[in-house]
């Protein structure tokens, strides 16, 4: 909430401005917060008329590819030097754990870890640099990092900024009272779908990777 009322008092432009240099710093490999700018900007536009929500996907993509290619570049050129100083840097991002467990991703994955990587906070910030250091052939990193930039980002924005709207509209029709009801009721079938679960996880087998 403090982020979008931060951005709430900025221009338009400057929203946009933030949007991609936030989502581009963080796919270059530094650990900033560029899902919660996107989704805090994208609720704003439900709720903003001067912030076009096409402009503002379009400007959260945009700065998810090339921030990811520009981490891909310094990943190429940097190697495994690289991460090891990441990791004394950032210990918390680029822990030795946390870089095996994305080598494993990209072994196994190869340029789809680069896809998927966009919806993990984990791999949004390795996928660029790691790709590099592991010298992913470049038309398959630049593939996967188009559209995993441009469905991430652009389908973030699309289904925030139409949640926005509805909730807007719920509160209008049926005031808060109507919404907290809505909440509560979400809420209890999550709880009871997690229970069920959790009755279920046991009786499973478990799953050995590459099998």
């Amino acid at each position: 909430m403090h982020v979008q009322e931060w951005l709430d008092t900025v221009p338009a432009a400057a929203v946009y401005a933030v949007v991609a240099l936030v989502i581009g710093l963080e796919s270059l490999g530094i650990p900033l917060p560029g899902e919660i700018i996107l989704v805090s900007a994208a609720l704003l536009s439900s709720q903003h008329g001067g912030i076009d929500p096409l402009v503002l996907g379009v400007c959260a993509s945009a700065g998810a590819v090339i921030g990811d290619s520009i981490g891909y570049a310094i990943g190429r050129k940097g190697g495994r030097p690289l991460l090891t100083w990441l990791g004394r840097k950032f210990p918390k991002h680029f822990s030795e754990g946390h870089v095996a467990t994305a080598e494993r991703s990209f072994q196994k994955w190869g340029m789809w870890a680069v896809f998927f990587g966009r919806f993990v906070a984990l791999l949004r910030i390795f996928a660029g640099p790691l790709a590099g250091v592991l010298r992913m052939p470049y038309w398959k990193f630049l593939i996967a990092n188009l559209l995993g930039g441009i469905v991430w980002a652009g389908g973030t924005t699309a289904v925030i900024y139409y949640v926005g709207v509805v909730a807007e509209d719920w509160l209008k029709r049926f005031s808060w009272l109507g919404l907290v009801v809505a909440v509560a009721i979400g809420v209890a079938s999550m709880l009871i779908v997690k229970r069920r679960a959790g009755k279920v996880q046991p009786e499973t087998e478990p799953v050995v990777a590459g099998e």
